[in-house]
This record gives C-alpha cells, sequence and structure tokens, in this order.
C-alpha cells in the first residue's frame, strides 16, 4: 500500500466520522422533552429551543474563512437570496456562512476526491476527458447547495400550505367567538405549535411584530413574504381589504378557508392518479423479473436437466 492510497483511506475516514457526528448531534435533541416543553409554555425552554447548538457556531468558525471566498461582499441582504433564506426557516446570521463555506467546499472537494481516485487507481483518462469531468463535478459540487436550499423551500411551503386552512378553521373560530383578529392570530400560533411547528412559528412571529408597534398590514404582508406561498399572499391581499372596507373577516376567512382545502383536496387527489405511472418503471424493470424468475424458473431448469438431455440422448 503507498503513500497515496493511505492518504485516501484516511479522508475517506475523516469524512465518515464527521457525517457520523452530524447524524448523532441530529438525533440526540430528545423530541419527548422538546414537546414537553412546548407544552409547558415556558419562554426560558422555548428560547433555549431556539438557540443554535453549539456545534453550529463552532462549524461557523471554522469555515468563516473558507466562505469569504464566495460570500458576497455587500447587498445580499436586501437580494433574492436572503428572501430565498427567509423561505427556507433560515434566518440566523451562520445560514449565509455555512452556504457559501459548503459551496466552496464541495467545488474543490469533489474534483479533488475524483483526482485522487484516478491517481489510486491508475485509470487512463485522456486530458480533455479529465478537464472535462473535473468542470463538470466543479459545477455539481457548486450547485448542490442550491438544489438543497430548493427542496428545503419546497417542503417547508408544502408544510404551511397543508396545515393552513386548519389554522383559518381555528381562527374564524376564533373570530365568531368575539376575538380580535390580532388576539386570534396569536391564540392560533399557540394552538399550531403541535400540529405544525413551522406554520406555528410564522403566527408566532406575528404576534411579535405587533407587539414591538408593527402595523397589521406590515405584519401580514411579513409572513408572506417569508413563507413565500401564494395562497398567504392572496390570503393578506384579502384581509387587508376587509380591514380597509369595515368588511366581515369570519366570511372571507371561510371562502378562503374553503378554496384552500378544495385545492388540497385536488392536489392529494392528482398525486393519487399518478401512482399508477410511478409505479410502472418499477414493476417492470425490477418486480416483473422477479416473479418471471420464481414462475418459469423451476420450468426452466426441469427443463435444463430432464428434456435436454433425453432429447440429446436421441
Amino acid at each position: 500500500m503507498n503513500t497515496i492510497q493511505i492518504i485516501y483511506l484516511v479522508l475517506i475516514f475523516i469524512t465518515v466520522f464527521v457525517v457520523a457526528l452530524v447524524i448523532l448531534a441530529q438525533f440526540n435533541t430528545r423530541p419527548l422533552q422538546a414537546r414537553l416543553q412546548r407544552l409547558k409554555g415556558d419562554a426560558k425552554d422555548q428560547q433555549d429551543a431556539t438557540d443554535e447548538p453549539v456545534w453550529v457556531s463552532r462549524i461557523v468558525e471554522l469555515t468563516g474563512p473558507i466562505a469569504r471566498l464566495s460570500l458576497p461582499k455587500g447587498g445580499w441582504e436586501e437580494s433574492q437570496l436572503r428572501i430565498r433564506f427567509m423561505n427556507a426557516g433560515y434566518r440566523s446570521s451562520s445560514a449565509p456562512v455555512l452556504y457559501f463555506a459548503a459551496k466552496t467546499l464541495l467545488t474543490v472537494a469533489i474534483p479533488g476526491l475524483f483526482a485522487l481516485y484516478t491517481m489510486i487507481s491508475g485509470a487512463s483518462i485522456q486530458p480533455n476527458d479529465f478537464l472535462m469531468i473535473m468542470v463538470g463535478l466543479a459545477a455539481f459540487g457548486y450547485f448542490l447547495p442550491n438544489a438543497f436550499l430548493a427542496r428545503r423551500i419546497a417542503y417547508r411551503k408544502r408544510e404551511i400550505f397543508e396545515s393552513f386552512p386548519d389554522a383559518l378553521d381555528l381562527i374564524i373560530v376564533c373570530v365568531e367567538a368575539g376575538l380580535g383578529l390580532d388576539a386570534a392570530l396569536a391564540r392560533v400560533g399557540e394552538e399550531m405549535h403541535m400540529r405544525s411547528p413551522i406554520l406555528g412559528e410564522e403566527l408566532h412571529l406575528i404576534n411579535l411584530e405587533l407587539r414591538a408597534g408593527s402595523s397589521r398590514e406590515r405584519a401580514l404582508r411579513n409572513l408572506a413574504l417569508r413563507t413565500g406561498v401564494e395562497d398567504i399572499d392572496t390570503l393578506v391581499a384579502m384581509l387587508v381589504q376587509s380591514d380597509r372596507f369595515g368588511t366581515s373577516v369570519a366570511d372571507a376567512l371561510r371562502v378562503h378557508a374553503e378554496s384552500l382545502r378544495t385545492k388540497r383536496r385536488l392536489r392529494a387527489e392528482e398525486a393519487a392518479a399518478k401512482i399508477a405511472v410511478k409505479l410502472l418503471f418499477p414493476l417492470i424493470f425490477f418486480i416483473f423479473p422477479s416473479m418471471l424468475l420464481v414462475l418459469l424458473g423451476p420450468a426452466f431448469i426441469s427443463i435444463h436437466n430432464i428434456l435436454l438431455p433425453t432429447l440429446a440422448g436421441q
């Protein structure tokens, strides 16, 4: 075993060890205790739950110099990327550092690993092909955090969209019971923490903005900006118009909740209708050959052991 192979094995060991530590830190959050703390409603516990883990702060300190290689110099806070971070639920100041550090590291690490593997295996690759592969792997590593962020945004939007009709029903009940819209949003935000923590957090942020002195219209528009869900943007516009013209808020919420519920049902029916097409390729390429092997395998074995020798003897 030469020196290059030893270095390659050490890099694999370090990578697997770091990934195992990250997974262990993620699964060591004790979700049962966190849920009991949310039920208890202790403000101090909630503040501790929202703080960043220690390992995140350490990673930010280590990757800070690397993130500066691709971090924009200034003005990115007002850019579309900042809105995407809010839509993904990353409001911490460490989010851009980790994001651009991951871009830089993956852009360099993936082609480096491929070059190291090529040197160890001794594969002969033409210089032009090797250069194209390196450029492609660098581009893949650079855009991989973008794909992760887009998937996180899609998951968050889907969670908010599926839980929002239930929250609207609770708001309607609170408004018809005599509460104001601000008090109803605060109450529903507390109740939705168990059903949908993401939506409960967004409603809680509305309550904090209203307590800080922000207007209801500004707080609602900030909700639509943070979530990025089109239906919430429509609801915000409807609530602003209802507030301006003095129409019934409960009736407007009921109509919008019914339309959201209908849209959610249509999406579920669309997903159910796509199941047959999505199952077609696994059935053809994986399940159907296995069934043929199980059903016709004994017959072919019998033909090979009995019929073919008999025909050969004749």
